[in-house]
């Protein structure tokens, strides 16, 4: 299984069924995909639709029916398309129960980089009202940025939210944030406890009791 893959599966596994759930662009879409048997969600995607589902086969989507990065995806029975400014209603009004989403950074105190790289145009779209808004925010995201670590001790880059970030969930393993910094809580056995941290810019809490991280081979 490859590493995004890996990624979505884990995420996937503490989703609950009837969660409002925003899925953001990337690896955070592929979640739908890995859902345990029993467990519907209600996918928001805040361009307008509720009730999204995965990505539309090749040659079997529509243009008019896109997620927030411009995707053609499918809909579930019953989905409902609305206008911008109610779907962020939603999200403003608390009503998201989780997003997911990827990130440029993280850091130690769950500040999240993620709409804008240094002397590049950025595309904010949602991602500020979404983690100020949803009930929890969940991190999917591969663990390094060609070699160097997504996972910091203090961001460097332009900030999306300040303090807003639960979890982090990479093909490394699966952290928490914290008040005392990032707990590694699970870990993907196909790697050491050492080569997660020296692929993280931030200093990990190893717990003794680090479980390893549920993994299809």
């Amino acid at each position: 299984m490859d590493n995004k893959n890996i990624i979505a599966r884990r995420v996937a596994q503490m989703l609950h069924d009837g969660e409002v759930v925003n899925l953001g662009v990337g690896v955070p879409q592929l979640v739908a995909n890995w859902l345990p048997e029993g467990v519907e969600l209600i996918v928001h995607a805040e361009n307008g639709i509720i009730g999204a589902g995965g990505y539309a086969p090749e040659g079997e989507g529509t243009p008019n029916v896109v997620d927030a990065g411009g995707q053609m995806v499918t809909v579930k029975p019953g989905a409902q398309f609305i206008i911008s400014t109610d779907s962020f209603g939603a999200i403003r009004g608390g009503h998201i129960d989780v997003t997911i989403l990827g990130a440029y950074q993280v850091d130690e105190k769950g500040n999240l980089a993620n709409w804008c790289l240094p002397n590049k145009m950025g595309g904010i779209g949602g991602a500020m009202d979404l983690v100020s808004g949803a009930k929890q925010v969940v991190l999917a995201m591969e663990h390094t940025q060609k070699g160097n670590p997504k996972i910091v001790d203090h961001c460097t880059y332009p900030l999306t939210g300040v303090g807003v970030v639960d979890v982090i969930v990479t093909e490394m393993g699966f952290m928490r944030i914290t008040p005392e910094g990032i707990v590694l809580e699970e870990i993907n056995p196909a790697y050491t406890v050492e080569q997660v941290q020296a692929a993280t810019g931030a200093k990990l809490i190893i717990p003794e009791n680090l479980k390893a991280m549920d993994v299809i081979d």
